[in-house]
Order: structure tokens, then C-alpha cells, then sequence
């Protein structure tokens, strides 16, 4: 699935409900009507949101792990925690089900942005948070580092 570029601005209504952006639907198409799973972030206190077919290979790869390891079961039993199947509303809203909006601390101003396998959604503050934690010379740095030496012709 292609995510939507950029970063879109949002506000989160009291019953949980994110109204989406017409230019961010649009650019997911029909993918909206197969729904997306929306689960706690695992690195970070944001929402990840996967297209169907995404959530999909993501579960393939966790299948292959030996379910006979307890670091294996464990791994996809947290993967996996907090997923919920989620669906566009006929108004264009994503409901964010109470405890994961409580979870990721969001109030009414979110961000949703893209990665190449998932879409994140953060609490405006929270993404700030999490931004500031690097400086813009240590993000060079890191580019350079593990993209410097990648031909990309």
C-alpha cells in the first residue's frame, strides 16, 4: 500500500473520533473501504496504522517465527497487543477506541504521518517530545552514517 505524504494536522473530538483531511483520503483511495488495524506504537507512545494487505505481511513474517520459543511467542503476543480493525465513517472519521487515546496521552490535536509500511498517529505534543530528542546535527549525522555510502542509481 502507498501512504499518504506528509504530515496532516488534526483534532481529535471528545468521543474519540479523528476527522481526516479530504486531500489524505484521497491519496489513500480505495484502500479505505478494506478498513486498517490500529495498534499501540512499540517504540514510541504514538498509534501505528496499517493497511490491510501491510498488517497482513506483517503477520505472515511473525508466522514463520518457531512458535516453540517463548522469546518468539512473547514477541508476537506484544506485536500484536492493543490491535484493533478500524474503519473510515461515511463523515470521514477514524474512532480511536478511549484506552488507546489514553494510552498515547492524545487531547485533541494529532498528527498523523507516514512511514513506508505503516502510518503513525501521534498526539501533537508527543511527536514535539519525541522530535526534540534529536538535534537536526545529530539527523545528519545519522542520514550520513547509514545512508552515505548507498548508490542509489
Amino acid at each position: 500500500m502507498e501512504y499518504p505524504i506528509g504530515e496532516y494536522y488534526c483534532k481529535l473530538d471528545a468521543k474519540g473520533r479523528l476527522l481526516l483531511p479530504s486531500s489524505f483520503k484521497e491519496q489513500l483511495g480505495e484502500e479505505v473501504a478494506k478498513g486498517f488495524v490500529l495498534r499501540p506504537g512499540l517504540f514510541e507512545t504514538c498509534l501505528d496504522i496499517y493497511g490491510m494487505d501491510d498488517w497482513r505481511k506483517l503477520q505472515e513474517k511473525l508466522a514463520k517465527l518457531n512458535p516453540f520459543k517463548k522469546e518468539n511467542l512473547v514477541m508476537m503476543r506484544r506485536i500484536n497487543a492493543g490491535a484493533r480493525l478500524v474503519n473510515i465513517d461515511g463523515s470521514g472519521r477514524l474512532q480511536i477506541p478511549k484506552d488507546l487515546v489514553e494510552k498515547c496521552g492524545m487531547v485533541k490535536d494529532v498528527v498523523i504521518t507516514s512511514l513506508p509500511d505503516r502510518m503513525q498517529i501521534w498526539g501533537k505534543e508527543q511527536m514535539e517530545q519525541s522530535n526534540a530528542q534529536m538535534t537536526d546535527g545529530e539527523f545528519a549525522q545519522m542520514l550520513e552514517d547509514r545512508l552515505g555510502n548507498i548508490d542509489f542509481e
